[in-house]
């Protein structure tokens, strides 16, 4: 039996099945934003408890690995790291190390000092960004403007070190595009002890409120088995009880002389995930740190693309430790070969696969995203639940939706 319920012309629900007293209705959520964003979900419900999900991904930045394989190399930078606005820096780490290593080109210490800070400061912007969204879906505004306010902190700093505020295009083939600032230090050092205060606060206003407890404990369990068969990544899969990062399976940036743990739980529920990013904030301020406190002088930018520049401007970039590219870097070839990369997002690993052919395109550029890879949990995780866990199980994944339809 198929019946339908409207009101404005807007299809809110369908009955599609009824047996007895028993009925399955057929409901459709989003696109909304914020929230799903362009996605939308057809969830069956029996009651109030859920049947099945259906994540419907949607067209936003879809054929966007094709439209990088239509360009110069350079300039699928500035585009791929559309796919994950909210943590441009490191969606795009991975594709840079892939074309290094095609082009046998390694940054200098200062520069991979470089990359790791704005990487871990993109970690934390973007574990805010999802603490806010969750806090949202679960009507707790405060932690939701909160979040957001917060954010701001760490996006002013990561503005300080590129020039840009979101879409930064900090690091290319080589190195980095500028030098650490003057005063960045003390700037990180005050922001990251105004953090270590807000989360005591934000533990106290919603982790710690009964009633979010309530929402989350026991709800959306993501057994250890499961997240590893489904090929889950990052804090979902680490609130699983699985320590893998790919900070540590793959040799990047400057973490491998850095001192961090990798939070993990053991519970697997919504507030295991929430928990998991409040200690990894904690582990970036401790990265960025060390960072200040450790990086090494000299370049930031390859010798072997630095003695491209007429004199004149390689001296303007010594003095003011920005890099103005030669003509020839825009037409850079990629030699014959295949490179991979993998690096360890706010979301979890992304994984890239450039293959070179000696023009100044890619032949085909392959990535994997962690929304890509987490969406199933949707369908595997909501089953079972009443409809109200919904939001609940939703915030705690932190998935972002165009990162998924690339």
């Amino acid at each position: 039996m198929l019946r339908s319920s409207e009101a404005g012309g807007v299809v809110y629900s369908r009955l599609i099945a009824k047996e007895g007293d028993e009925s399955t209705y057929e409901l459709f959520i989003g696109p909304q934003h914020p929230a799903s964003g362009h996605m939308r979900f057809i969830v069956r419900l029996e009651g109030d408890i859920i049947v099945s999900v259906d994540p419907d991904i949607g067209y936003v930045h879809r054929t966007m690995e094709k439209l990088a394989e239509g360009r110069e190399v350079i300039k699928s930078i500035p585009l791929l790291e559309r796919m994950t606005i909210i943590d441009s820096h490191n969606v795009t780490l991975g594709l840079v190390r892939a074309l290094e290593k095609l082009l046998d080109v390694e940054p200098p210490p200062r520069a991979r000092y470089l990359r790791t800070l704005l990487s871990e400061i993109n970690r934390i912007a973007s574990h805010l960004y999802g603490m806010g969204i969750a806090g949202i879906m679960l009507n707790h505004s405060t932690m939701f403007m909160w979040a957001f306010g917060d954010r701001e902190v760490w996006i002013q700093l990561a503005e300080d070190l590129s020039g840009s505020r979101l879409t930064h295009t900090y690091s290319v083939p080589g190195g980095v595009r500028r030098d650490l600032p003057q005063g960045f230090a003390d700037k990180a050092e005050k922001a990251i002890r105004y953090m270590e205060k807000r989360l005591r606060d934000y533990m106290a206003i919603f982790l710690d409120n009964p009633q979010v407890r309530a929402r989350y404990e026991g709800v959306g369990v993501l057994r250890k088995s499961e997240a590893s068969r489904l090929g889950i990544v990052g804090p979902n899969l680490r609130a699983s009880g699985i320590r893998y990062d790919a900070r540590l399976a793959e040799d990047y940036a400057a973490y491998s002389e850095l001192e961090f743990e990798v939070p993990v739980r053991e519970e697997g529920d919504a507030l295991a995930r929430m928990l998991v990013r409040v200690e990894e904030i904690k582990q970036s301020m401790s990265i960025i740190r060390q960072v200040l406190r450790k990086i090494p002088d000299g370049p930031f930018f390859s010798e072997k693309y630095l003695r491209l520049l007429p004199p004149p401007l390689r001296e303007q970039v010594a003095k003011t430790g920005r890099v103005k590219f030669p003509g020839v870097f825009a037409s850079l070839k990629l030699p014959e070969g295949d490179a991979v990369s993998r690096v360890e997002m706010g979301h979890g690993e992304i994984f890239y696969h450039v293959t070179g052919n000696g023009s100044t395109k890619p032949y085909r550029l392959r990535v994997v995203t962690p929304s890509f890879r987490n969406v199933i949990l949707f369908r595997y995780l909501m089953p079972g639940h009443r409809f109200m866990d919904f939001p609940a199980i939703y915030g705690s994944l932190d998935y972002f939706p165009p990162e998924a339809d690339r």
